[in-house]
């Protein structure tokens, strides 16, 4: 498949970077610089030039093109090299864009702006950081078949009972099934004896239920389940899709907005939130709204270090869980190193959510861990599958790389995988993948 990626920013190269390997990539964008960079370190042809300038596109062969998506951090660049590209040939075209209302007139018309797969990364960023406040205690969750089956990642602190015991200790749990232990740069695949180590992050599939309960386990003195009273800090468009989001769960959360008229608007667009006018770096007028007992805060703000200080203000006052959105990729690891529970970046949900897309051919849902060192994904098997009709412990060690069975989904009935469970033809499995051998793994079921 040819595809051309328009935008060479963290999106548009994440995106490069999982598709250059199996796909004809070409990427353009503005900056001759990174053009050159990106020449060298991918398997790309890079062309410099204005995205939305027809001449750059024809340049990019763009008429030859089965797949454009644009991804430059300006929407109406993406929408215009999305319309240009319609003209120039029949490629499927994927858009990028951050303003919601975009989304919502694209939805009602799908096809408006030559447009056929619109994503929008500030109502991606909400819906990710409504996940993770509906478990606390995880730094990443994912539902599958239907919501049937929840994939979520845990971070064993010092203190955590599971310090030291082995997987098959810790697994008191007859549905879960733990798929990964994450160390440092390596992604283990768990055996019975393997043990638990402070600062480990386990990877576990389940019912939600079990999900929840183990969650209890892994960290006792937190609560595990969905937050109830919810700070959520800058008004911005992530910020309001999060309370919209949370209304929609029957959560009622506070929203800080220093700027008067944007306050306003959110009171009269938001009626089970209440709206606080004041400033979020202002610690005794946050205390005074009760901040420090917040199960949740939300950083939410318009750059990167208010939300570092918003975050460890919360934490000091005694918030439960922090939540903070991070626009600049690299800070995600230091955000979490100081004390944020979770830094959530939107370049990053969005090429998942881009790359999910290329991807659906192959899997029905697709989920990213420790960006993009492994994968979670969901497949519907059919006669032809390699896991078909033989007990898990033997067609497993035949695909080719290392693979964990977490779920099998049988109609609408759950089954917890062992090694002498047969999949049959039909059923839905949650598989656990290691990212190099992804695309090998699920052509061969």
């Amino acid at each position: 498949m040819r595809v051309v990626i328009v935008g060479a920013g963290e999106v548009g190269s994440n995106i490069a970077a999982s598709l250059c390997d199996s796909h004809e990539v070409v990427v353009v964008d503005h900056d001759p610089d990174r053009v050159e960079e990106l020449n060298y370190s991918l398997d790309v042809l890079a062309v410099a030039g204005d995205a939305a300038s027809i001449e750059t596109l024809e340049d990019a062969d763009v008429g030859a093109a089965d797949l454009l998506v644009a991804s430059t951090d300006d929407d109406e660049t993406n929408l215009a090299s999305c319309g240009t590209a319609k003209a120039l040939g029949d490629a499927f075209t994927i858009a990028r864009v951050k303003q919601y209302g975009y989304l919502r007139t694209w939805e009602r018309a799908p096809g408006t702006f030559g447009v056929d797969f619109m994503v929008c990364s500030n109502l991606l960023t909400a819906e990710d950081i409504v996940k993770i406040i509906g478990l606390p205690t995880a730094v990443d969750v994912e539902r599958f078949a239907n919501g049937l089956v929840e994939m979520a990642e845990f971070e064993v602190d010092d203190d955590s009972p599971l310090v030291g015991q082995t997987v098959r200790e810790a697994d008191r749990y007859e549905m879960l099934t733990f798929a990964a232990i994450l160390r440092g740069e390596t992604v283990e695949l768990p055996r019975g004896d393997s043990r638990l180590q402070a600062g480990d992050r386990v990877v576990v599939i389940g019912p939600s239920e079990t999900v929840h309960e183990f969650a209890s386990t892994a960290t006792p003195d937190e609560t595990a389940g969905e937050a109830e009273m919810v700070f959520v800090v800058g008004g911005g468009e992530i910020g309001f899709q999060t309370a919209r989001l949370l209304q929609e769960r029957g959560i009622s959360p506070r929203l800080v907005e220093q700027d008067a008229e944007r306050a306003r608007e959110l009171a009269e667009s938001l009626a089970d939130t209440v709206v606080l006018q004041t400033d979020a770096t202002d610690a005794n007028a946050l205390d005074r709204e009760n901040f420090g007992e917040a199960d949740a805060v939300v950083a939410a703000l318009d750059n990167d270090q208010k939300n570092l200080l918003v975050s460890l203000l919360a934490k000091r006052l005694g918030a439960g869980q922090t939540v903070a959105v991070v626009e600049t990729g690299e800070y995600r690891d230091l955000f979490e190193t100081v004390g944020v529970d979770v830094a959530v970046n939107p370049r990053t949900v969005t090429a998942e959510e881009i790359t999910r897309f290329t991807r659906e051919n192959t899997t029905e849902k697709l989920a990213f861990i420790e960006d993009d060192r492994a994968e979670v994904l969901e497949v519907e098997v059919d006669d032809d599958s390699g896991l078909v009709g033989r007990p898990i412990r033997e067609s497993v060690p035949d695909l080719p790389g290392d693979v964990v069975v977490g779920a099998i989904v049988r109609g609408r009935e759950l089954l917890s995988p062992r090694g002498e469970t047969v999949i049959q033809s039909g059923d839905h499995v949650v598989l656990f993948v290691d990212a190099e051998r992804a695309e090998a793994v699920t052509a061969a079921i």
